[in-house]
């Protein structure tokens, strides 16, 4: 028998953005161990917002589990929070009620800031650096200083290691911004690995006296971009059959629909989606052919292959809960009417 080290994970009680939690336990199993094997295990929820001090207990179930490459025997446990009955879905937790289809693919595009001392990675104690141009998928010291690279590749690792399908990283449009891609098929499944990477980011800088910061838009209203988290997103249906009748209903939909995705694609948009820095307005849908200032880039291979494949909504922010972004594109994408629905 082994004994693993499982790092319980969850997202915790906190609005308008949860924040991740993680505790660590000790089991004993004769080899790597399967998601039935992991027990249920409670936590204080009075310390997290998911409970009152008279009444704190809070239940965490295994949903995912994925190698820990940075810890010997180590496993990553991504949870859902139950009350205590350990059936019921707690209030907070938004990923037992998100629509899910496995034939849905989901690619996220996480952007964010590495921050030391207040203000982010490279920029000088007061002002700022140098204006935004070399930086994008920038090389160099001046470019992207000393320890980023370093995080990125190292996160990379990490990730890999995991199992988890990440597929990339580069550097972006402002000095100490990043981007890592995250791909899976599935809501929750495409949703449990961006939770995941986040925290192995987060785990992994704090050896390194960084912070990582989420926010859309945290150097505020500067000629300096802010951050997303583009979902590319497709359906069986979107890549198998399509067309150009079905694409038009479905950007109808979308623009129906504007005000129930904005209201899930993360906090304090309004201040990223202004029309700037390669963003469409908050409050006005738009769509165009290789367009990133629009709210849904269409990609020329879109076109070119008969209106089949992928779209890009670009307007979920960084710090958006990918699972109720996922679930609000699967949403809107099942009120339009497919030849299938038509002919029934």
């Amino acid at each position: 028998m082994t004994k693993y080290k499982l790092e319980y994970i969850w997202l915790d009680g906190h609005t308008p953005t949860p924040n991740l939690r993680g505790k660590t336990q000790i089991k004993e199993f004769d080899k790597f161990p399967t998601l039935e094997q992991l027990p249920l295990w409670g936590f204080d929820g009075s310390s997290t917002m998911q409970a009152e001090g008279h009444s704190s207990d809070c239940v965490l179930k295994p949903v995912a589990l994925y190698p820990d490459g940075a810890r010997h025997n180590g496993v990553l446990v991504m949870c859902e929070v139950m009350m205590p009955d350990g059936k019921t879905p707690h209030p907070s937790n938004k990923r037992a009620t998100v629509l899910d289809d496995p034939g849905a693919w989901f690619g996220f595009e996480q952007e964010y800031f590495f921050y030391k001392d207040g203000r982010p990675l490279g920029f000088p104690p007061s002002g700022y650096p140098a204006p935004q141009g070399p930086y994008y998928t920038g090389v160099g010291y001046k470019n992207v200083g000393a320890v980023a690279r370093e995080l990125v590749e190292k996160h990379l690792d990490l990730c890999l290691a995991a199992g988890i399908n990440h597929e990339g990283i580069n550097a972006e449009v402002a000095k100490g911004q990043w981007e890592f891609q995250i791909f899976g098929k599935g809501s929750k499944t495409a949703a449990d690995q961006m939770w995941m990477a986040r925290y192995l980011m987060m785990r992994l800088c704090e050896k390194y006296e960084v912070d990582i910061e989420w926010h859309c838009k945290p150097l505020g209203d500067t000629d300096w971009n802010g951050s997303g988290m583009h979902c590319n997103f497709s359906t069986e249906y979107m890549r198998s059959v399509g067309g150009k009748d079905y694409f038009e209903a479905l950007m109808r939909q979308f623009e129906k629909n504007l005000e129930a995705h904005i209201a899930v694609y993360g906090p304090d948009n309004d201040k990223r989606l202004t029309g700037k820095h390669e963003t469409a307005p908050w409050n006005k849908f738009s769509y165009g052919i290789a367009d990133r200032g629009a709210s849904v880039r269409v990609p020329h291979s879109f076109i070119n292959n008969g209106y089949k494949g992928y779209l890009e909504d670009r307007r979920p922010n960084s710090m958006g809960d990918p699972y109720q972004i996922a679930s609000q594109i699967l949403t809107t994408i099942a009120e339009v009417p497919t030849a299938k629905k038509a002919a029934a």
